[in-house]
């Protein structure tokens, strides 16, 4: 044990004794696993922020809306607008096998809302109680509105926390009087805040049940009866969304009268490809910034090799001489161990104590929009240090191994 802290005392000394080489040597290690660290990181705060942001709709959320077809059957060159039907949506729930959860969107932005203390023009949206099986709608206080309510077209009303701040601005709101169009629903809850700093269009909504709004405010449109502004429906396996969604263009198409297959007859938003190619492209450059940090430590770790390289040549008198007055093969191999292991895992923790007080600081900035701050990669700190460590004690023990084998006369030889 004795022998042990001698040498690593005497290792630390040698160290010292070449300050500059040693901190040339440190440099390159802490830059190699700072750099590969913050660049993993980066990326990885792209993906959560991406992440994020989808979540803040819901999980697994799909949604449809009309596109254009033929004005007459058989042509591709002429095209008109149509609509969803209400009964199409009560169709599609119907006899749908890959659909979970649907419901139709009745979207009116011309209601006036009006409460005893303000009154605005809010965004009204009629749908289905499955709507918050679907849609990130988290009730802050009261309740969502329950199948009864539907049936019953009950005039009841969840309103959006950004929404509150203008009828009702610092008093209580549930089981309170709300007039939409002069019309008197009772509010029976409020929904939290949506989104990063409640930049989501949900805050500014008021939702009610979707037979309510059908029959009291139904869309302006004199071409087509019973119109609905779109369908938000969830798969009921999300490896399936694909056929949930070419099930629902099937009916859809089967009902007005055209070819499914049509391009432009239906505008889709599936979150779930949408997510699984914000993955493809994140993993790219997850890949890309990995090799740029890899490319970054291999040349840290030629550096170390390097120098270590020059420092064993530097002292392979040294090594003779020691040999000469009785030190062995093992702690000759021992001592340059010691000073490689120490430079490099010392150094790896300077450049991940460096990198995590960067993280902190960038924690303290405002994010941009679908971004989050970058994050330590355990695995990669641990990659980066292992492979420095490695190449540095290589690169020490290697020469050293050569100049130990060398008779004590043909090392003190050496220039």
């Amino acid at each position: 044990m004795r022998t042990l802290l001698d040498i690593v005392r005497q290792s630390l000394a040698t160290l010292w004794a070449h300050k500059l080489r040693s901190f040339l040597t440190m440099f390159g290690i802490a830059w190699g696993v700072g750099s590969l660290l913050l660049l993993v990181g980066l990326g990885e705060g792209f993906r959560s922020g991406q992440q994020r942001q989808l979540a803040t709709l819901g999980q697994d959320i799909m949604f449809v809306f009309p596109g254009r077809i033929p004005a007459v059957e058989g042509s591709l060159r002429s095209g008109q607008s149509y609509r969803f039907t209400y009964d199409d949506y009560l169709i599609i729930r119907e006899r749908s096998h890959y659909v979970g959860a649907i419901s139709a969107v009745i979207n009116r932005e011309d209601i006036r809302a009006v409460s005893d203390y303000g009154s605005t023009n809010g965004q009204v949206f009629g749908v289905a109680p499955e709507y918050n099986q679907i849609r990130n709608v988290p009730v802050d206080t009261g309740r969502w509105f329950n199948d009864e309510d539907n049936i019953q077209r009950r005039r009841v009303a969840v309103v959006g926390w950004e929404l509150l701040k203008n009828v009702f601005p610092g008093r209580p709101a549930v089981d309170a009087p709300l007039l939409l169009n002069g019309i008197r629903f009772y509010i029976i809850g409020v929904l939290a805040k949506v989104g990063k700093d409640g930049n989501n269009g949900t805050n500014a909504r008021i939702f009610i049940p979707i037979e309510t709004m059908h029959n009291l405010f139904p869309l302006k449109e004199k071409s087509t009866e019973n119109a609905i502004s779109f369908i938000n429906y969830r798969p009921l396996h999300k490896a399936e969304h694909l056929r949930a969604k070419t099930e629902v263009h099937e009916i859809l198409a089967a009902r007005h009268g055209f070819d499914p297959k049509l391009e432009d007859a239906f505008e889709d938003w599936d979150t779930i490809e949408n997510s699984q190619r914000v993955g493809r492209i994140f993993d790219a450059m997850d890949y890309f910034l990995g090799v740029v940090g890899l490319v970054t430590l291999g040349l840290g770790a030629i550096g170390i090799v390097n120098i270590m390289l020059v420092s064993v040549a530097e002292r392979t008198r040294e090594i003779g001489l020691r040999k000469a007055v009785g030190a062995t093969y093992r702690n000759i191999l021992t001592q340059f161990f010691v000073e490689g292991a120490f430079l490099t895992l010392f150094s790896g923790g300077i450049g991940l104590a460096v990198s995590i007080a960067f993280v902190t600081l960038l924690a303290q900035l405002p994010a941009p929009q679908g971004f989050d701050t970058p994050r330590i990669v355990p695995s990669s700190a641990v990659t980066a240090i292992l492979s420095l460590a490695i190449a540095g004690i290589g690169a020490g023990i290697y020469p050293a191994r050569r100049a130990a084998l060398l008779a004590p006369v043909e090392a003190l030889r050496q220039e």
